[in-house]
């Protein structure tokens, strides 16, 4: 949801490279590069693509040291003496390129490495880094966001970095549309536990501290990647105990909460099988649920393994739409991501309107029903936002999500259950690994649905008065 309120390892990361297409490149990214640079000015790089990240990251919570070791596959897209790769508050130790020392400047979170060679565009190459210090949140006009400490005694962590948070914690191209695989070794002392993205490949202790390591193929942008560090009880779930999930369900809690958190995620294996149902197979391999021990004013959607506090676990479901809400960004948000924040209606208007479906599913109030009584509510609100652009300070505005999931509404009365299902479930699949925008979501929905939008989402995406539905 966000805020709302050496050799070995390079033929690693070379076994993990993704296709990109070409809008990645050329000119349409330099527009959407100069676009992005409203909302979050110097973040990001369009002149590199990454493929794969390796992280070796250890910490230790008594200190508040983190010493990382980052090896980050990447290409070029043009011709290139100099990489810029986004980190903020930690330290560069080291800097190699392809096993060859070369300098490195690194100053208000920005980090740029020059090569002593030209990087010809399409061909990758491996940068080798060492970072420490004492990792914090950073600022974001939504409040520190990115890595940061949970418990009474502050000995766990965790990852919330929607949308500029991951260099926080690792050296990355702080882009929503610059999707990686994910390697994530994390040390930490004997008896604390350490979560990722993906799926456990390998955990031991030696010498009083624990190894886990992590791997998830992606694709995925930087501001999903997450680490939890902490004292967890762990659970996984499948057959019968995931309830119809299509995939295994991996549970982690602050000990004590247990009983809540198995009431309260009950349904969470149904949510899944639900949304396959309308939305097409799950996009990755496995989906966890982290509780941290601390309150968070929402949960977030990292790829594979969303967060939730410790207060939206109360043993009544009381939380449960965001439950919902937050397994549908797996389809929509992370599996098929942003071209640029602009577009954050394709991630927020999508997982509310899946939160309706659910409601919808339990025979409880239906769509039709919500996305008019929220109708009515945005009508009496204040009209100065168009959710296709609604800038950086309306990014995670309350209307976003609603407006953009009545927009889906209205479409889908426009359409017919049928059509409007196969809509949704073929942009998955058209997009799956990749990214969207809003022009392409209308460009799509005309080709599947045989006729012209404009006239049921444009007075809801780019007009500022609220619409109606036309019917119904």
């Amino acid at each position: 949801m966000g805020p709302r309120h050496g050799c070995g390892r390079r033929a690693l990361l070379a076994a993990a490279v993704v296709p990109v297409t070409s809008a990645a490149v050329g000119g349409g990214s330099r527009h959407r590069a100069a676009h992005e640079q409203q909302y979050f000015p110097g973040h990001g790089s369009y002149g590199h693509r990454t493929l794969a990240h390796d992280l070796k990251l250890a910490f230790d919570p008594g200190r508040n040291r983190l010493d990382g070791h980052a090896w980050i596959e990447a290409a070029a897209n043009v011709a290139l003496d100099r990489v810029e790769l986004d980190l903020a508050r930690l330290t560069v130790t080291e800097t190699l390129l392809d096993d060859r020392p070369v300098r490195f400047h690194h100053r208000d979170g920005k980090l740029r490495i020059t090569t002593g060679r030209t990087l010809d565009p399409g061909r990758p190459f491996v940068l080798d880094i060492r970072y420490e210090g004492g990792p914090r949140p950073v600022s974001s006009p939504y409040g520190p966001i990115g890595w940061d400490r949970t418990g009474d005694d502050h000995d766990g962590t965790l990852v919330a970095s929607q949308p500029v948070g991951a260099p926080s914690w690792f050296p990355c191209n702080d882009r929503p549309d610059d999707k990686a695989a994910y390697t994530i070794e994390v040390t930490v002392p004997a008896g604390h536990d350490a979560l990722a993205n993906g799926s456990l490949t390998d955990r031991r202790e030696e010498g009083g501290s624990a190894r886990w390591t992590y791997h998830h193929p992606g694709p995925m942008a930087c501001y999903l990647a997450a680490v939890y560090t902490g004292r967890f009880h762990r659970e996984t779930w499948t057959g019968e105990g995931a309830a119809g999930a299509p995939v295994p369900v991996h549970v982690a809690c602050p000990v004590g909460l247990e009983e809540n958190v198995r009431h309260d995620l009950a349904r969470q294996g149904r949510i899944l099988g639900v949304f396959t149902d309308l939305f097409g197979p799950y996009p990755f391999e496995s989906y966890g649920v982290v509780v941290v021990d601390a309150d968070l004013d929402a949960p977030v959607e990292n790829q594979t393994l969303s967060v939730f506090g410790r207060n939206h676990m109360d043993g009544r479901r009381g939380w449960e739409t965001l439950v919902a809400h937050e397994t549908a960004h797996q389809w929509f948000g992370n599996s098929v991501g942003l071209a640029g924040w602009q577009h954050i209606w394709l991630n927020e208007g999508f997982a509310t309107y899946a939160e309706w479906l659910w409601s919808e599913h339990l025979g409880e109030a239906d769509a039709h029903t919500l996305a008019h009584r929220s109708r009515d509510d945005l009508a009496d609100r204040r009209q100065n936002l168009r959710i296709a652009d609604p800038g950086r300070r309306h990014l995670f505005d309350d209307r976003v999500y609603v407006r953009g999931a009545c927009a889906l509404h209205a479409l889908r009365l426009a359409a017919g259950d049928e059509p409007f299902f196969r809509t949704l479930r073929t942009w998955h699949e058209t997009r799956r690994g990749g990214t969207g925008d809003t022009t392409g979501f209308l460009t799509h929905a005309e080709r599947v649905l045989g006729r012209s939008v404009a006239d049921v989402l444009g007075p809801w995406l780019f007009e500022k008065r609220v619409p109606g539905f036309g019917r119904g």
